[in-house]
C-alpha cells in the first residue's frame, strides 16, 4: 500500500507514479491518496488501484485508513511525504504492518523561505518521522543527513530514481518551439541552457542567474531558460535586470510537459542547496542535454565529473560560470558528455533497475520486521575504530563488507571509540568501546561477536587495552556467543603474567581465530593456545578495491599532484628509531628523484599525526615532494598508493595497501608485525627502522623499480586475496550459513 498526500508534484509526483506502476506489474498495489486531483486520476488510468479518502480530521482518516489496511491486507505500508507519514504514523501501532517512508527532500528544508508552513507541516513531518519502521532516503547523501540526525543506520534502506530511457525521436524544431512557447527568438549559434524547478529558497536560481551572467562574458551566445513558478520570481527578475542579462534569460513559467523543453536545451542546469536524485536531471539526460549541477543528493553517483558532467559547490556561482562556458565554447564536449550520462543512466537508474532495488528493499524490511524480538541474530565487532587510523578504519570496513556479503539482513553492532562517526560511515549501529552495560546488552542479543582484526591482543602500547580485551572474550562467550579472533595479529605480549592470562582465555572463550601471518600462529603456539580452531588466512583489507580512477584523479589533483606523474610513495610514522632514520629516508627519496625520476609523495595512514614525520623528512629534501593533507576515505587512499612506482613503509598498513593492489614495496621495521607481513608475502625488501641506512634502502629502491620483482608483487596480491578468504569462510561456519548456497546449516 503506497500512501500519498495527493498534491505531490515535481520529482516526487514522477518518482511515485514510475514506482507504483513498476511494481504493479509484478505485485498487487494499492495506492492511497488524501487529496482527488490530477495525480489520483493519473494513477487510476494507468490502471492502479487508488482510493481517496478526503478527511481534514487526521483521526478520521486514520479511521479510514485502517479500514482499508484490513481490507487490502498489506504486506507493506509504504509513506511519501508529510501528511502520508503522519497518517502512517498514527496506524502503525494497530497494524502489525511494517511503515516505511521514503525521504524524497530534506524534511527541514521542505518549507524553506515559509516560515508558517516550516514550523506547522514541517514540524508535525519531523515528528511523525520518529515513529515509523524504516526509513528511505533517495540516495547515499539523503542517508547520511538521517544517521547525522539521529536515525538507526540499521532501519535504513537507499533508493534511487529512475525512468526509463528512450532518446526522443523524430524531427525536432527547437527555434520554433520556443518562438511559439515562450515567445522567445533563439538565433544561429546560440546555445541554451535550462533549468526546471519550482522557484524556491531551496531551488538557489539566483546562483544559476549570477552563474550565468558571468559566462555571457566567455560565452556570449549563451541563452537561459527557467522553467517554473515560486515566490522567488520578482526576485529573480529583479536581479536579471541588475546584471543586465534581461534579454538572454527567458521565465517560462510551470512546463508541462517538459521533455521538448529539455529537447531545446544543449545544457541542462541544476543549482539547489539540497535535492535528493533530482528527475529533473534524468529528464535532461534523456533528452540528450550535457548536465552541470551543484554538488546535492545523488548527483556525484550519477555524474564523475570531467567525464560526463561537471558538479559545482553549493553556491558557487563562479565555478558554475567556469563550466557553461567551457560547455557553451565546446559542441563536442557537450556531446561526449551527453552520450556518456545517458549510457550511465539508461544502466544504472532505469525504472525497471529502481523496481528491483525497491522490492530488494522490501524482502529486507520484511525479514527484519518479522524477525523474533528475542533472536540472536546479530554480529558485535570490536577493535581499535574511531580513533582516525586509516588501517583499522579499513579493517572495520573490509569485516562490515565481508559480514554483509555472508548475510545483508542481519544487524551489525561494532564497539568504537566514537560511535556517532562509525554509524555515519558504516551504516551500522555503534556502541562507545568501553561502555560496559551497553556492550554487555549487545552480547545477550547477538550470535556471533568478532575480535579484530588488527593487532589488539599486545601489551606493548598498553596493558588495559589487552586486559579489556581478553575481558570481552570471556564475557561474549559466557552471554552465549560463538567468538571469533579475525585475520588478526598476536603479540608482542612480553610481560609473563599478560602472556598467562591471554593463554588461559584465548584457549578457554575463542572458538576460532584466523591470523593475518605465521609469526602469529608461532606466538600462539609458544603461548600454548590449542584449544581454538586456528588458520593462518590474510589482513581483512586485502579485499578493499580501490576508488574510482577519476575520484582518485580529483584527489591527487586536490593535492597538488599531476594524477599521471611518476611517484614514490612513503607511509611514515612517528616512532622510537625514527630520529636517525630521517636523514636516511631524505637521502633516499632524493636518490628515487635524480635516478630514477620518481617524486616523493607522503600518504598519512593515521590523520594528521603521520603528517609529522612527513614534513619532518620533506625539510630535509633537496627535491620537489607532495604530501596528502586531507583525510581521505579508505579506497582513495588505496587508489593513491596504487598510482605509486614502489612503496616505501614504515606504516603497517601503508605496505598492505600497496602490497594488495601489486605495487612493489619497502618496510622500515618497528615492530614484529611488519617483519611477519613481509616475511608472509615472501618479500625479502625489509630493513629494521633502528639500523636504517640510505645506501641499503637505496638499493631495494633500485630492485623494486628495476621490475625484477613484478612477478613475486602479482603473485603475492593474488595469494593474499585467496588466503583472506578464510576469514568469512570462518565466520559463515560460526553463523551455520553455507556460503555457497546461503542457507542456514549447523554452526560450529
Amino acid at each position: 500500500m503506497h500512501v500519498m498526500g495527493g498534491g505531490d508534484v515535481g520529482g516526487a509526483k514522477t518518482h511515485i507514479m514510475n514506482m507504483v506502476t513498476g511494481l504493479a506489474e509484478r505485485n498487487a498495489v494499492m495506492l492511497l491518496s488524501f487529496h482527488a486531483g490530477p495525480f489520483a486520476d493519473e494513477a487510476a488510468e494507468r490502471g492502479i488501484d487508488v482510493r481517496v479518502i478526503e478527511r481534514h480530521n487526521p483521526f478520521r482518516a486514520a479511521r479510514a485508513m485502517r479500514g482499508l489496511i484490513d481490507e487490502f491486507q498489506p504486506d507493506i505500508i509504504h509513506c511519501h511525504g508529510g501528511r502520508a507519514n503522519l497518517m502512517g504514523a498514527m496506524v502503525r501501532r494497530s497494524r502489525s504492518v511494517p511503515v516505511i517512508t521514503t525521504v524524497h527532500s530534506d524534511y527541514k528544508l521542505d518549507y524553506l523561505g515559509n516560515p508558517l508552513k516550516q514550523h506547522t507541516f514541517g514540524a508535525a513531518n519531523a515528528v511523525a518521522l520518529r515513529f515509523l519502521d524504516f526509513y528511505q532516503p533517495v540516495a547515499d547523501r539523503m542517508a547520511r543527513t538521517l544517521i547525522e540526525r539521529g536515525f538507526d543506520p540499521e532501519r535504513i534502506v537507499k533508493i534511487y530514481n529512475g525512468m526509463d530511457f528512450q532518446k526522443p525521436e523524430g524531427p525536432f524544431d527547437r527555434a520554433a518551439y520556443l518562438k511559439e512557447t515562450f515567445g522567445a527568438s533563439i538565433e544561429e549559434g546560440d546555445v541554451t541552457c535550462g533549468i526546471a524547478a519550482r522557484l524556491t529558497a531551496v531551488k538557489d536560481i539566483a546562483t544559476t542567474v549570477r552563474g550565468f551572467a558571468e559566462a555571457l562574458k566567455e560565452a556570449p551566445r549563451l541563452r537561459l531558460f527557467i522553467a517554473g513558478d515560486g515566490e522567488d520570481l520578482p526576485m529573480l527578475k529583479k536581479l536579471c535586470a541588475e546584471l543586465r542579462v534581461s534579454e538572454r534569460v527567458t521565465f517560462c513559467g510551470w512546463v508541462s510537459p517538459v521533455e521538448p523543453f529539455f529537447r531545446a536545451m544543449d545544457i541542462n542546469l541544476l543549482s539547489s542547496v539540497s535535492e535528493t536524485f533530482p528527475y529533473s536531471i534524468l529528464e535532461g539526460v534523456c533528452a540528450g542535454c550535457a548536465t552541470i549541477c551543484s554538488d546535492v543528493g545523488g548527483m556525484p553517483e550519477l555524474i564523475d565529473t570531467g567525464e560526463n558532467g561537471y558538479i559545482f559547490s553549493v553556491g558557487d556561482h563562479e565555478q558554475l560560470a567556469r563550466y557553461m562556458a567551457k560547455l557553451a565554447n565546446d559542441p563536442a564536449l557537450r556531446q561526449s558528455f551527453a552520450d556518456a550520462l545517458y549510457e550511465k543512466a539508461a544502466r544504472d537508474f532505469s525504472r525497471a533497475r529502481m523496481c528491483e532495488r525497491q522490492e530488494e528493499n522490501y524482502r529486507h524490511v520484511l525479514h527484519r520486521f518479522r524477525r523474533p524480538k528475542d533472536a540472536r541474530e546479530g554480529i558485535v565487532i570490536c577493535g581499535a575504530y574511531g580513533r582516525g587510523n586509516a588501517g583499522d578504519d579499513a579493517i572495520l570496513k573490509a569485516i562490515v563488507q565481508e559480514m554483509r556479503e555472508l548475510d545483508p539482513d542481519r544487524a551489525i553492532c561494532v564497539m568504537s571509540r566514537r560511535p556517532r562517526e562509525t554509524r555515519l560511515v558504516y551504516r551500522t549501529s555503534s556502541i562507545y568501546t568501553f561502555h560496559v552495560f551497553k556492550v554487555l546488552a549487545r552480547f545477550r542479543r547477538a550470535a556471533l561477536y568478532i575480535n579484530g582484526g588488527g593487532s589488539l591482543m599486545q601489551d606493548v602500547t598498553s596493558n588495559r587495552s589487552l586486559w579489556y580485551y581478553l575481558y570481552t572474550l570471556r564475557a561474549a562467550k559466557k552471554h552465549g556467543c560463538k567468538v571469533m579472533m579475525y585475520g588478526c595479529g598476536i603479540g608482542p605480549i612480553n610481560r609473563p603474567h599478560n602472556r598467562r592470562m591471554a593463554a588461559r582465555t584465548i584457549d578457554a572463550y575463542v572458538d576460532r581465530i584466523t591470523l593475518r601471518d605465521e609469526n602469529s600462529r608461532r606466538e600462539l603456539d609458544t603461548m600454548g593456545v590449542t584449544r581454538p580452531n586456528i588458520l593462518v588466512s590474510a589482513d581483512p583489507t586485502i579485499i578493499l578495491d580501490p576508488a574510482p580512477r577519476e575520484v582518485v584523479n580529483i584527489a591527487l589533483e586536490q593535492s597538488g599532484i599531476d594524477p599521471q606523474g611518476k611517484y614514490i610513495g612513503f607511509g611514515l610514522r612517528s616512532w622510537k628509531g625514527l630520529e636517525a632514520a630521517l636523514p636516511e629516508i631524505a637521502a633516499a627519496a632524493n636518490y628515487a628523484y635524480e635516478k630514477h625520476g620518481l617524486t616523493p609523495v607522503f600518504v598519512p595512514i593515521e590523520f594528521p599525526s603521520d603528517l609529522i614525520p612527513a614534513d619532518r623528512v620533506g625539510a630535509l629534501l633537496k627535491c620537489p615532494f607532495y604530501a596528502v593533507r586531507t583525510r581521505l576515505p579508505i579506497e582513495t587512499t588505496i587508489g593513491i598508493l596504487a598510482r605509486m612506482k614502489v612503496v616505501a613503509g614504515i606504516r603497517l598498513h601503508a605496505l598492505m595497501f600497496s602490497a594488495g593492489q601489486g605495487v612493489p614495496v619497502v618496510g622500515m621495521s618497528y615492530d614484529v608485525k611488519v617483519d611477519g607481513f613481509l616475511k608472509y608475502i615472501g618479500s625479502r625488501t625489509c630493513l629494521q627502522l633502528s639500523s636504517v641506512r640510505a645506501d641499503a634502502l637505496c638499493a631495494l629502491i633500485d630492485e623494486c623499480v628495476s621490475g625484477e620483482l613484478s612477478g613475486q608483487v602479482r603473485s603475492s596480491a593474488a595469494l593474499l586475496r585467496e588466503r583472506e578468504q578464510e576469514n568469512s569462510r570462518g565466520a559463515a561456519l560460526l553463523l551455520g550459513i553455507d556460503r555457497d548456497g546461503g542457507k542456514n546449516v549447523q554452526s560450529e
